[in-house]
């Protein structure tokens, strides 16, 4: 029988890929999607996939679509989007929605004991031991979606444990790889936004652009496959075509490699443990003619480091550090800060709020909360770049 899939965050790019994969699998089908304010979009999804169930964030949106789609229904708000996760009898749940807003989803998926196909990082990043002890408590997988933690995922699956010695992440460096900090003065919005190889949203895209992407990765990473914050580094791979490596005790390395396209990672996901054919063509290595990596510069792209020393910081460092960047990220989107704002912004949100245990998830949105209203008035008190 056909696996029950219900995805969250359908209008964005992860969201459509998915659709894309189920439309060529037998084995594939759509129960429920949900869009942040896409409507109409989410409405001729809903249409094309005999979908009766939908949500969305925003309640005005909810409500022009329950006008326009009279013989569906349609949720609305936090509240909306996890009742649509708790009755929709799905067996796996593809979590594509963007920041700490996917984290309520996440935690009732697991708590139903229902699949994850995660590609929603803030979940981990922000929810971390209490999101995986969920899953231990309830016996649901977690499936990364992420390239590089796909790619780590299908390395090590084969390996015993204690056979792993370092994960290596690979980032592309993004649109402003090579600059030093000093160029990075003035940069614009349609600059930042331009990635070199990736068709991302623009806060992934920003995030890729500061690195941050990367720092989130590197926490993800943790709590996905229980590695020490000292055996996970990270690598600039321009090409980006070594998603990820695994250094073993033996002193071999093993590296997933292959043309940038989100379908792979997403179609082995929605498949596990399974595979499925994707019409992507093999990688060329004689067409790609060579590989190169490079060291992170930390002191132009301070973002990295200030996500390590929030992971090792631990507690409620690394929902500090996701909340205020997503802060920044949108105020730099809007004009409202430079883009060497975002990491400053950050840093000083770090600074002032210090970590505190993480007894419950009341304690993680409570933190948020106060993380977000003070990277606000960080943002206002520095003013609109010139």
């Amino acid at each position: 029988m056909a696996r029950s899939v219900l995805i969250l965050g359908s209008t964005g790019s992860i969201g459509t890929q998915a659709l894309e994969i189920v439309e060529r699998s037998d084995d594939l089908v759509v129960v429920g999607l949900s869009a942040e304010s896409s409507w109409e979009l989410l409405v001729d999804q809903a249409r094309a996939h005999g979908v009766a169930r939908v949500a969305l964030n925003d309640a005005d949106a909810a409500s022009r679509a329950a006008a326009a789609w009279p013989d569906g229904e349609v949720l609305a708000g936090a509240e909306g989007l996890v009742r649509l996760v708790v009755d929709s009898s799905a067996e796996l749940v593809l979590n594509a929605l963007v920041g700490a807003a996917g984290l309520g989803p996440t935690v009732a998926a697991l708590g139903e004991g229902i699949d994850l196909a995660l590609a929603n990082k803030e979940s981990l990043v922000v929810g971390g031991e209490l999101v995986t002890q969920l899953a231990e408590a309830t016996g649901a997988q977690i499936i990364p979606v992420d390239s590089e933690h796909s790619a780590l995922a299908q390395l090590i699956a084969g390996e015993a444990a204690g056979t792993v010695d370092r994960l290596v992440l690979t980032a592309s460096g993004g649109p402003f790889r090579g600059r030093s900090r000093a160029e990075l003065e003035g940069v614009t919005v349609e600059q930042a936004l331009a990635h070199p190889t990736w068709d991302m949203g623009g806060k992934i895209t920003i995030d890729s652009a500061t690195l941050m992407n990367k720092g989130l990765e590197l926490i993800e990473a943790h709590h996905l496959f229980g590695t020490p914050y000292d055996r996970i580094d990270v690598v600039v791979h321009p090409q980006s075509l070594v998603h990820s490596l695994v250094h073993l005790c033996d002193g071999a390395t093993l590296a997933h490699l292959g043309y940038p396209d989100m379908r792979v990672p997403i179609s082995y996901a929605l498949h596990f443990p399974a595979r499925a054919d994707v019409p992507v063509r093999p990688l060329d290595l004689v067409e790609v003619g060579a590989l190169t990596f490079e060291a992170v510069d930390v002191e132009a792209f301070p973002a990295l480091r200030l996500a390590r020393e929030a992971a090792q910081a631990g507690g409620t460092a690394p929902c500090v550090l996701n909340a205020a960047n997503e802060v920044a990220v949108h105020a730099f989107l809007a004009g409202r800060l430079p883009f060497l704002g975002i990491s400053e912004v950050i840093e000083r949100t770090l600074e002032r709020l210090a970590p505190a245990p993480v007894h419950s998830f009341d304690s993680l949105y409570n933190s948020d909360a106060e993380a977000r209203a003070l990277a606000a008035e960080l943002v206002a008190e520095r003013g609109a770049p010139a």
